[in-house]
């Protein structure tokens, strides 16, 4: 029985920690692991190696993913994905573990029904909005990255009290802007999933003007593509103001502890879940239990940030 890795979509730091628990835990088990590099696209092109232990060595502390991801349109033709299977047969690989989003995964359950190949999703997007799962790998390093970003704009911030509007990734979903807003001590905050208000920002901010503050910091999800006109706002009542959009530093840097451990454990439970059986299932964490769902079941809703953490933000958003 040989079992396979990849990464797909979009890298998150936590991948290379994955892959090596994934190649020291498949090896302990006593069977082959296997390494696809450049993801469907590595599939098609049989670009799938045995994975040796000097590929894993000295990766854990490393961004991105040292066998590298892709997107693929090829993927979504049938004569392309009877192209991977048939690389998979030649070398005896007959599972699969994807580190992925819900594309990926809806990308390897189309296979599985085409081939009977099974898989196992490990949830790995810094955007964390997969449905069912409270974590994705990559999101604690995205915060810490956005946290230090934010901590020294606000130097500048204070230094020539200018107001930052800072924008950050997470496509639809504002839960980076949201944690990243509440924990770096923003005074306004822009997400897809609260209702906000510019007029009473805008009212809120110049009593604060009159009653002695030098510096403001909005947060703002790229979803909302409001980030100019926070600018404008700043502008208009005063106060010289800058854009930063982070963009894709959010996605890289060394991953943190959390990431790592959360990695190791994801995999684990993916392995296992191949080992166990299961066929097309992704793992997911909530309510600190490693758990497994099928992709139907992760389509079929759309992920929701904790209502909690949503009141917690909202007096920020007015």
């Amino acid at each position: 029985m040989g079992f396979a890795i990849m990464c797909s979509g979009g890298d998150a730091a936590g991948m290379n920690p994955a892959i090596k628990r994934f190649v020291e835990y498949v090896d302990e088990l006593g069977y082959q692991p296997w390494l696809i590099y450049d993801g469907l696209e590595g599939l098609i092109d049989d670009r799938i190696e045995k994975a040796k232990f000097s590929d894993i060595s000295g990766i854990i502390h490393r961004g991105g993913t040292v066998i590298r991801t892709s997107r693929s349109k090829r993927f979504f033709e049938y004569e392309w994905r009877k192209v991977a299977y048939d690389n998979l047969m030649r070398k005896g690989i007959n599972k699969l573990v994807v580190l992925g989003g819900d594309g990926s995964f809806r990308a390897l359950n189309q296979f599985y029904h085409d081939f009977d190949i099974p898989f196992a999703g490990v949830p790995s997007t810094i955007d964390n909005d997969i449905y069912g799962t409270e974590y994705c790998l990559g999101v604690d390093t995205a915060l810490n990255v956005i946290r230090t970003s934010i901590d020294e704009i606000r130097d500048t911030a204070y230094s020539f009290k200018r107001a930052f509007v800072v924008e950050v990734m997470g496509r639809d979903c504002g839960y980076l802007a949201l944690i990243s807003a509440l924990t770096s001590g923003a005074e306004a905050l822009l997400i897809p999933e609260l209702d906000y208000d510019l007029v009473a920002m805008e009212e809120r901010f110049r009593r604060q003007l009159h009653e002695g503050r030098g510096y403001f910091i909005a947060v703002v999800a790229e979803g909302v593509k409001k980030s100019h006109e926070m600018v404008e706002l700043f502008e208009r009542i005063g106060v010289e103001s800058r854009l930063t959009v982070l963009g894709h530093i959010q996605r890289g840097g060394s991953p943190t502890v959390t990431d790592r451990l959360m990695a190791f454990e994801f995999t684990t439970a993916a392995v296992d879940a191949l080992v166990a059986g299961h066929v097309n299932s992704v793992v997911v964490y909530r309510n600190g239990v490693y758990d497994y769902v099928t992709i139907e079941e992760i389509n079929a809703q759309k992920y929701q940030i904790d209502p909690d953490l949503l009141a917690l933000g909202a007096k920020l958003t007015r």
